[in-house]
């Protein structure tokens, strides 16, 4: 298909309190949205940027806004490679033009060490517009059948029920953490790794860690639930890279065991920086790899490191990224699932379009998908009247899970519709 335009945007929706992790805070975040058009038909693809989760020296080196726009101007370049030029499909084009948009991203940052997650982060909106213009080209505007044979195989499973995972930050009281079980949701993701001095000192942050992990356990290790093999709440830790060393772990790890937590432990995400290439090969638990998977090669890595899993993150890497991702962690015998980036209610469905069709974590009776935005933004219930079938069933969860009935999957959760708001920002 010849591109004959490309046209983008963006809104920036505030939070309704600062978001803070990887020892920054984010105030809102930036919503890309992208037209690409051949002669006879257009996609309209959105994205969510975070500038500090996919690189967090950038956003510190920078103002909020001045991340962002950096970030943007990425998606701009690549949207002028993409104009004029024959592709085959999304993940063709990804493959034949990634290094060179990776190489404009490392000049404009002037970080020559820039995490390759930043650029396919600027790129979701871009590949997602494309997604939507080849399924209409192709004939094929049905999520499953859109994708090529060859990534089709960890896709087999048809899900109605996805567990929908909240975000338990740093800030996050007991009693919000226990109205969310409460409601249903079962798995809690919990984030580790807080400087609560913010002096950088790592021993308070392992105390802090502890006691935090501590009360979570005390207070509701006991709740039953029917969708684990064990009857019992699983835990979600993510580290985001905070941990130094593997004694330091080891702490933690061991705290968790003595307090009859270890067997609740379903994943332990990114425990150390990305570049200190620890090997995880021997702790007792789950360790999934998530921003430094930022390629299948990245993944093929980390399995060799002894990381046993990966996050997905379609809404942060690309869908054409994800599903090279994928294909290579099902070769490989990695387990995976799909995380979040506090994005906006359409692209939740992206998320929820891959989740859907993936088999469950071990442990778990039905797949999960995270989803944080309702926690975060402002505007949520505004955001959820732009999603192109905000009244749909399966928008929103329901006692925690997400009801994915045949109309979910007859309309592959609305990505191939756009509500005139996000059309009226890039339509030419």
């Amino acid at each position: 298909m010849k591109i004959k335009k490309v046209n983008l945007n963006f809104d920036i929706e505030p939070f309704k309190m600062p978001l803070g992790f990887k020892g920054g805070y984010l105030t809102g975040a930036w919503q890309t949205i992208v037209c690409v058009e051949t002669e006879d038909n257009y996609g309209i693809g959105l994205g969510t940027q975070s500038v500090l989760w996919s690189d967090a020296d950038v956003f510190s080196s920078h103002s909020e806004t001045g991340g962002n726009a950096l970030m943007f101007s990425v998606t701009e370049y690549a949207a002028s490679i993409l104009k004029g030029k024959e592709i085959e499909n999304p993940i063709t084009f990804l493959e034949a033009y990634l290094e060179d948009i990776y190489s404009y991203a490392k000049k404009i940052t002037g970080k020559e060490d820039l995490r390759k997650t930043f650029t396919l982060n600027a790129l979701v909106s871009l590949d997602n517009a494309l997604w939507v213009l080849y399924a209409k080209e192709t004939g094929k505007q049905d999520f499953y059948n859109m994708i090529p044979s060859n990534y089709r195989e960890p896709l087999k499973y048809k899900h109605s029920l996805v567990a929908c995972i909240p975000l338990m930050s740093y800030a996050v009281p007991l009693e919000d953490i226990g109205k969310a079980i409460k409601d249903g949701f079962f798995t809690l993701k919990i984030k580790i790794g807080s400087d609560p001095d913010k002096d950088g000192n790592r021993e308070k942050m392992l105390k802090w860690d502890m006691e935090r992990i501590r009360s979570i356990h005390q207070r509701f290790g006991d709740i039953p639930t029917p969708y684990t093999d064990n009857g019992k709440l699983p835990y979600y830790f993510d580290a985001n890279g905070r941990y130094d060393t593997k004694e330091r772990l080891w702490k933690l790890i061991d705290f968790i065991d003595r307090n009859g937590a270890l067997d609740r432990v379903i994943i332990m995400e990114e425990p150390f920086p990305e570049e200190s290439e620890i090997d995880v090969s021997d702790f007792p638990v789950r360790i999934v790899a998530d921003e430094s998977a930022h390629t299948d090669k990245d993944v093929v890595k980390r399995r060799q490191m002894g990381y046993k899993g990966v996050a997905l993150k379609p809404i942060a890497k690309t869908l054409s990224m994800t599903l090279k991702i994928v294909k290579e962690a099902e070769k490989l015998g990695m387990d995976y699932f799909c995380a979040d980036l506090t994005v906006i209610p359409p692209l939740v469905d992206w998320n929820k379009n891959l989740a859907s069709r993936l088999k469950p974590l071990p442990g778990l009776k039905i797949p999960v998908v995270e989803s944080n935005g309702h926690q975060h933004y402002r505007d949520w219930e505004e955001l959820i009247q732009r999603h192109s079938f905000p009244e749909a069933e399966w928008v929103v969860p329901i006692d925690g899970i997400f009801h994915l009935t045949p109309d979910f999957y007859e309309k592959s959760g609305g990505i191939f519709e756009v509500s005139e708001y996000y059309k009226s920002k890039v339509k030419m």
